[in-house]
């Protein structure tokens, strides 16, 4: 009888052994004890700062600096970064590098990860909320004091001053009191506005003339419609100074007028500050890029159908710019300066087919592809959107919205 008992106590004692031996630990503390050793490290690039700076203030181990540029060199180069973006570093408990993450852009961030090997790296694009934005005005002095010079402001006029580049020289032609009304993507993330993002529609009314842009998606690819269908695109440019290449360094203390004067049997000159790009007003071929007689510093473009253009008085002519190259629409072939007989900087322009000066503005010139009639009905339903969402607003409530939109930027 004593052995039974004694067996039976022996094995209980045995059962309560393998129970606290193979019992798993509760899984909560686990993680509490786990989160305790890892640290994230968050900041923006500096001024003149590399990676290798910001890894040594933070004291992290440059071999896994070396293994991380390693990683990302077929994804996104990092011997350069630019400053202001935001990166976020996250270590273990020894030091160790597990997570990186570097904004290369509004649109995307570079992630790179430990895994058992080393790193792997992707760029992952950033998601948006996008909301639907009225954003309007009239003009004083130019588009961009209209619209204020905060960053996204600025970029929504170059993406406007582009749409119309073919139909109005923001440079020179506009009009105290003309009207700009624009319906375009709001950008949003974490309830808050980040950026503007494609006008979807637009209507600019230059000195009376009423301009009109609606986007469509034409063969998989999104482009810029009058109100019958017709592409915005022509062959040749409003002006060879573009209003984008001038403001993307505006403030309100440095920018410039440019000041247009016709002169008869002449062509145009512009009245601009040296250094000033100028661009091919359309696709073509250098036949001439020199310095010729009173012209200074020029270049002739030979365009289709017999057209020339003439850019002279330059400062500089852009490097590899030279007879035989062909340059496409908008690439800077210059800069204004006051080479050859001129009285001060300026761009003299011409247009001629053979050796006759002609007026640009009068010359008949064809159009992108336009919508085909397959597509009209459903193209112009959605005119027919986008002009309710413009004519529901005058332009006072649309001034406002778009300063109460537009007023937060960042990231």
């Amino acid at each position: 009888m004593q052995k039974k008992i004694l067996i039976m106590l022996g094995l209980v004692v045995a059962v309560y052994m393998v129970t606290a031996v193979y019992s798993p630990a509760p899984r909560q503390p686990l993680q509490k004890v786990q989160q305790e050793y890892f640290r994230e490290i968050t900041g923006s690039i500096r001024k003149g700062e590399t990676l290798f700076d910001v890894f040594k203030r933070y004291q992290l181990s440059l071999e896994d600096l070396f293994r991380i540029r390693e990683a990302s060199a077929s994804v996104h180069r990092l011997r350069r970064v630019c400053p202001d973006q935001p990166y976020t570093i996250r270590v273990d408990d020894q030091d160790r590098v597990t997570d990186f993450e570097y904004w290369i852009d509004d649109d995307s961030v570079l992630c790179i990860t430990r895994n058992e090997t080393g790193f792997t790296a992707e760029k992952k694009p950033v998601a948006y909320e996008k909301r639907l934005l009225h954003v309007g005005g009239t003009i004083r002095d130019n588009l961009i004091a209209s619209m204020g010079d905060v960053r996204d402001s600025l970029l929504l006029a170059l993406q406007l001053s582009d749409i119309f580049a073919w139909d109005i020289d923001f440079t020179s032609d506009l009009r105290n009191g003309d009207t700009y009304r624009i319906i375009v993507e709001g950008l949003y993330r974490d309830g808050e506005f980040r950026k503007y993002g494609d006008i979807l529609s637009a209507e600019f009314v230059n000195d009376g003339t009423v301009n009109s842009a609606y986007r469509y998606t034409l063969d998989g690819e999104a482009d810029y419609f009058d109100r019958e269908g017709k592409s915005l695109k022509r062959a040749f440019l409003k002006a060879p100074l573009s209003f984008r290449r001038i403001s993307s360094g505006f403030s309100r203390s440095r920018f410039h007028p440019v000041l247009k004067i016709r002169r008869p049997h002449q062509g145009v000159d512009y009245s601009a500050s040296v250094g000033t790009p100028v661009s091919a007003i359309g696709d073509a071929t250098v036949i001439f890029a020199g310095r010729k007689g009173q012209y200074g510093n020029l270049v002739i473009l030979r365009h289709a159908n017999g057209y020339r253009t003439y850019y002279g008085h330059l400062s500089r002519i852009s490097k590899g710019v030279r007879t035989g190259r062909r340059v496409a629409q908008g690439e800077v072939i210059g800069a204004v300066g006051a080479t050859g007989l001129a009285t001060g900087p300026h761009l003299h322009f011409e247009m001629r087919i053979g050796d006759r000066p002609v007026n640009p503005q009068q010359v008949a010139l064809p159009r992108g592809k336009s919508v085909p009639s397959a597509q009209q009905e459903n193209f112009q339903q959605q005119v027919g959107i986008m002009d309710r969402q413009l004519g529901a607003l005058t332009h006072t409530a649309i001034a406002m919205a778009g300063e109460k939109e537009g007023a937060a930027g960042g990231k």
